[in-house]
């Protein structure tokens, strides 16, 4: 039998929305009166009160219906849905989502004319996601009161947090709204408790552009530089803060500390996949993760990071040459990936390709010829762009080198001139959620060519590229933030048959 559910839970019934702010407002309204009662009904059963019933409160929803096959502007790549029909989607974190929500609202708006319903859904909110980010109530939990939670509280159900929207797998039965994101409420909750759980620092913090690296050695120069800009009072750079793991900040020289700054406190020791962000007011900073070696660890943290919709995100990183030309520290810039890294072959299939991303391209390529002052033929002799080979194999090396199912002869086959183990995986998940991607590796070693990484070598290799490869990665990140986001949300991403927003 389905449990008794609260009747005093709130509920605020659809109503129509004509203005995109107004609609944001009373997303807030539900989202916060939800969240307020599932906290006071929790803190009340740690206190050893009987709350008596199975306590439920719900998710805000958005919902359009259209009813004509008018298509919208051909050059958008977003902001439309694809044809007649009722469009829904449960949403979350009004205060993380505050720019984001209300320009999907404008653009439908703008797109169809039609208004907007906004009200309280029928998917619970888990009472895990209801918490504050330094709320510990389930700490005081005895034994007793553990094995009760699930009948007396949602927890998370994994059943409404799979992939299938953004798979393209997803069929809707007969009678049900299609989806108008590509992720539901539970699903982006989900994401935003394992970011801090992998990267130790909180959602709010990580900027729309993202850099990707295999090496603490990046991480390293990027903290000398966010202190380096902190302490700059006479820069005119936009960064307000430098945010460390364990949510410490660091604020511009010029500025004031904030309420909250001093619950940041530097953790005894770094989480997974520690990240770093060089905020903006409007988050168009920079955050770096090192997501250390291996196509899981890229799979697992872009899984999470897409939920927050960034612009853009970057792979830099290190990589094998595999053609005798290459010098160690030449770049390359990948326009084509070899998918032997295996993680994402359910998510999408090997058949599916992973184009190149004009405007990612450009700015990669632009932002090598201002950090090196090279061009035109020059520039061909320090940077090559071809396919990268990403394999989950770190040993691969040591696999036969003759055969027709060798290493050797697949990537001959392929054209590849780089290999790695995260740069594919990093692409494959920006097409698979529709965020633009990129990849800029640098040559550490030859191995086919019998060049491996000696000590002395390797230190000398660090000490010159490390920080010239860093430089233009941002600078690259500087170029798209310059050429407007509209412009980089590239239709190559999206689907005939695409969820609105972006």
């Amino acid at each position: 039998m389905p449990p008794d559910i609260s009747t005093d839970a709130p509920y605020f019934a659809p109503t129509r929305f004509d203005d995109a702010d107004a609609a944001m407002a009373r997303v807030r309204d539900i989202y916060q009166s939800s969240v307020d009662y599932l906290r006071q009904a929790l803190q009340r059963y740690v206190a050893g009160e009987d709350v008596g019933r199975h306590v439920r409160a719900c998710y805000p929803f958005v919902r359009v219906r259209t009813d004509t096959v008018a298509r919208a502007d051909s050059r958008l790549s977003y902001g439309f849905v694809a044809g007649a029909g009722i469009y829904e989607t449960t949403l979350t974190r009004p205060d993380l989502f505050a720019d984001y929500y209300p320009e999907q609202f404008r653009l439908l708006l703008q797109n169809h004319g039609v208004s907007l319903e906004i009200g309280s859904s029928t998917q619970p909110i888990p009472v895990h996601f209801s918490l504050k980010d330094h709320d510990h109530v389930e700490g005081q939990l005895d034994a007793a009161q553990r094995q009760r939670l699930r009948d007396v509280f949602d927890l998370p159900d994994l059943g409404a947090m799979d992939d299938g929207i953004a798979n393209g797998t997803c069929e809707p039965l007969p009678g049900e709204p299609h989806p108008l994101a590509l992720f539901t409420a539970p699903r982006v909750d989900y994401s935003l408790h394992r970011l801090r759980h992998y990267t130790g620092t909180a959602p709010e913090h990580f900027q729309n552009f993202v850099l990707f690296t295999n090496y603490q050695f990046y991480i390293d120069e990027f903290i000398k530089l966010g202190h380096t800009l902190m302490e700059d009072a006479k820069a005119d750079h936009g960064y307000t803060t430098f945010v460390e793991p364990g949510n410490v900040i660091s604020r511009w020289v010029g500025d004031p500390p904030q309420p909250g700054d001093e619950l940041g406190s530097a953790p005894p020791r770094l989480p997974q996949m520690p990240a770093y962000h060089l905020t903006r007011d409007d988050r168009s900073g920079i955050t770096m993760v090192n997501i250390g070696v291996g196509p899981a660890n890229a799979k697992t943290i872009t899984d999470h990071i897409a939920v927050l919709r960034p612009h853009a995100w970057i792979m830099l990183g290190h990589c094998a040459g595999l053609r005798n030309t290459q010098e160690l520290g030449d770049y390359v810039l990948a326009h084509g990936y070899v998918r032997e890294d295996h993680v994402l072959d359910e998510e999408l299939p090997l058949w599916v390709p992973i184009p190149p991303l004009a405007e990612v391209q450009l700015a990669l390529e632009a932002a090598v010829a201002d950090i090196t002052q090279l061009s035109g033929y020059e520039l061909k002799r320090l940077m090559r762009t071809g396919t990268v080979a990403s394999t989950d194999n770190r040993n691969w090396e040591l696999l036969p080198s003759q055969g027709a199912s060798s290493p050797e002869r697949r990537f001959s086959q392929s054209r590849a001139i780089a290999l790695d183990m995260e740069s594919a995986t990093i692409a494959a998940n920006g097409f698979r959620f529709r965020v633009p991607y990129g990849t800029l590796l640098c040559v550490s070693d030859k191995p086919l060519h019998g060049e491996i990484k000696l000590p002395g070598m390797a230190n000398q290799f660090y000490r010159e590229r490390v920080d010239q490869h860093l430089r233009i990665g941002i600078r690259a990140i500087e170029r798209l933030r310059q050429q407007g986001v509209d412009k980089l949300h590239s239709r190559k991403l999206r689907s005939f048959a695409e969820v609105a927003f972006q």
